[in-house]
């Protein structure tokens, strides 16, 4: 089957984006609208996954067993892979629909206030009589900059028979992609292949191996995966030859991205208009070599990518395509706070860039630098910025 890659009219902007220079912290001022590029013909997006309360506390380090300690700063907000990836999408313009359950308790109407007042729209949700919504605990460590979650899911869990026909036809009408952070995955599945029966791009976050992820997957249009994932999941000996795996086991994938924390991101995005007589070269090798085009000295995210060519790994294939590597914007500690939610804020930037028609050389930076925004600010959803955020003025 053919497929067509999402980036026809790639072209370098690395230059022009190490040009860019960084808004100091304390400037807090917007960009007008007028002074914007305008918004993406397509805003609609559908989301089905996660949602929950935080009860965030930050600790001067993490305490041993028995410890008591106390939080220098504590903070109740929503959160949820699904619910924070959403609302990142919707500040920075997009029109995000989310297929979701919570009980109809304190927490339950919070989740739903909360993403209703950042423009998620909650009308899909199933809201159940009895049981609890989704909380999470998190404690952030302010020594290591890490933090830890200790999850209670919602009860009772969500099933497909909630989710109607005419209300999945309704949450897809008019949308512009699908996204799904591997929860909730028979409902999800249900979702996946009326989205596909459709030609609905869907984006699948691959955050760990789960129940039902690999049916997903079958589906997905993107992958972005944490930096654990690929390997786990093919099994493979090395990052690169685990992404060029999963292009060969998912056909229908047009590109797969692996974020790095602080190390940025690798992504490969499979190519149908590379010369059948192009040279065939090792991944591994290709990754050194935009490693080596790395400037260190830059703080602002950017992106390297090499030619479109047959890219191959020993004992695994050939797949036809382009490697990036992509940078994280160097945060100064005293900035750091929170890294909570930004793989999160990093996929709700894909999305908006993908519906945007960025070419990977600027969606990667963009991407980063809202991931970033949001790490200067306790809870997932704090610091996520807005589309008039002067930091993100350059990349947009």
């Amino acid at each position: 089957m053919a497929l067509i890659s999402p980036f026809p009219n790639a072209i370098s902007l690395v230059s022009s984006l190490s040009c860019a220079r960084s808004f100091p912290s304390s400037f807090r001022a917007q960009l007008s609208s007028e002074s914007l590029p305008a918004l993406p013909e397509h805003r609609f997006v559908l989301g089905c996954g996660s949602v929950s309360v935080d009860f965030l506390a930050s600790v001067a380090s993490y305490p041993k067993p028995d410890d008591k300690i106390r939080s220098t700063s504590l903070k109740v907000q929503g959160g949820g892979n699904a619910g924070n990836a959403l609302t990142c999408a919707a500040r920075l313009g997009l029109n995000p629909r989310l297929i979701s359950k919570v009980a109809n308790d304190a927490q339950g109407k919070s989740i739903l206030e909360e993403l209703k007042s950042d423009g998620v729209d909650t009308s899909f949700f199933i809201v159940s009589e009895e049981g609890n919504s989704p909380f999470t605990y998190i404690i952030v460590d302010s020594e290591t900059k890490t933090r830890t979650c200790i999850h209670t899911p919602g009860y009772p869990p969500l099933i497909p028979e909630e989710l109607s026909q005419s209300q999945l036809l309704s949450a897809l009408d008019g949308v512009n992609m699908v996204y799904f952070d591997g929860r909730l995955y028979e409902t999800a599945l249900i979702v996946a292949k009326e989205a596909a029966r459709k030609n609905i791009p869907i984006l699948i976050d691959a955050e760990r191996k789960r129940e039902g992820l690999d049916d997903l997957l079958d589906f997905a249009s993107y992958a972005i995966c944490s930096a654990k994932f690929p390997q786990a999941w093919t099994e493979t000996p090395s990052v690169p030859s685990a992404l060029l795996s999963m292009l060969l086991k998912l056909p229908k994938l047009k590109f797969v991205i692996v974020t790095l924390g602080e190390d940025g991101c690798i992504m490969l995005e499979r190519s149908v208009n590379g010369s059948s007589d192009a040279e065939e070269i090792d991944v591994h090798s290709v990754l050194e070599s935009l490693k080596q085009r790395k400037d260190e000295s830059n703080t602002i995210p950017t992106c390297i990518a090499s030619e479109v060519t047959k890219l191959s790994a020993n004992g695994i294939g050939t797949v036809t395509g382009r490697l990036f590597i992509g940078t994280a914007e160097k945060v100064p500690p005293s900035e750091l706070v929170d890294t909570t939610g930004a793989g999160d804020a990093f996929i709700g930037a894909v999305v908006y860039a993908l519906c945007a028609g960025m070419p990977p050389e600027k969606m990667l930076p963009f991407a980063a630098q809202v991931a970033a925004s949001g790490c200067r600010a306790l809870g997932a959803r704090t610091g996520l910025p807005h589309r008039t955020d002067p930091r993100l003025a350059t990349f947009l």
